[in-house]
């Protein structure tokens, strides 16, 4: 005798003059596929959406390189390009007065000014960088350090379309003209580093945010001379932040997508059985066949 694989069906059709259509019933599935299509959407715009998290850590020191790079960018309204130098100190013993190297100034405001501009690397330990006049063969006859920051960057550059709640460049646009024009500025800068890693792992970046603090004040120096300067003081977190992108995975957009067909039509035909018999009981109370 030949086996009916027929018999395994669980999804038996009942012929459609055993059924019968209502207004109720197709309101109810109008309303149905409507809600489906709207949480069906959501769920797809959820799985497509990105999410980052972050987690910190104590990173290896070996697996890093062991400088930072370092880029500035600063127009100074009052010095000429002439006298405007960059020196770099740190707790290494690095000491190095009228830094050249990959360092570049144009003249602004009529050669009265100067934007500067520099690409440099620190060691990673505490130590300084700062705009003086300290390497001029020279000193001018008025000193004055207003400036602009448009860009103090550690690190790797940071994609623009990446959205983190992070501060890679916290003092872009920061102006400080000085309430007195021999005052000179101190930025303190605490540097973290940082990890970004796309969906499926791969290193994106590896920039530096950072948060600072500021004060303005008169310095002297050799001589009791007042030479002031632009100060960028900056210390290093030994903790790391990691970015890591995520996607939510395929299985369980696909579960979510069936929980949302199955349970809808679910508590669909049971809203639609309780109003059809609701409806019949009504009918046959109007009849007075209730007994």
């Amino acid at each position: 005798m030949q086996y009916d694989i027929r018999r395994l069906d669980i999804y038996r059709k009942v012929p459609k003059d055993l059924t019968e259509p209502t207004y109720t019933g197709a309101c109810i599935s109008i309303i149905s596929c409507l809600f489906i299509a709207f949480l069906f959407l959501s769920e797809l715009m959820s799985f497509l959406t990105v999410e980052v998290v972050s987690e910190m850590y104590v990173a290896d020191p070996a697996s890093q390189d062991e400088r930072i790079p370092v880029q500035i960018d600063i127009s100074i309204s009052k010095m000429e390009c002439k006298f405007v130098g960059l020196d770099i100190q740190d707790d290494m013993g690095r000491h190095e007065v009228g830094f050249v190297e990959n360092v570049q100034r144009d003249p602004i405001n009529d050669n009265a000014g100067c934007r500067f501009t520099a690409k440099f690397k620190v060691n990673k330990v505490p130590g300084n960088f700062h705009i003086s006049t300290h390497s001029a063969t020279e000193q001018p006859d008025a000193l004055d350090m207003a400036h602009v920051i448009h860009s103090i960057q550690f690190g790797d550059t940071v994609h623009q379309n990446l959205n983190l709640p992070v501060s890679f460049n916290p003092l872009a646009n920061r102006e400080h003209s000085g309430t007195n024009a021999l005052n000179s500025f101190d930025y303190f800068l605490k540097v973290v580093p940082t990890v970004i890693e796309d969906v499926g792992g791969k290193q994106l970046s590896n920039p530096y945010q950072y948060t600072y603090a500021f004060r303005e004040y008169l310095q002297y120096g050799h001589g009791h001379n007042i030479i002031p300067a632009i100060w960028f003081r900056y210390d290093l977190s030994a903790i790391t932040v990691k970015y890591i992108e995520k996607r939510k995975p395929l299985y369980s957009f696909m579960t979510t997508i069936c929980a949302i067909i199955g349970g809808t039509f679910t508590v669909a035909g049971i809203i639609d059985s309780l109003i059809f018999t609701a409806t019949g009981v009504f009918k046959k109370a109007q009849l007075g066949k209730l007994n």
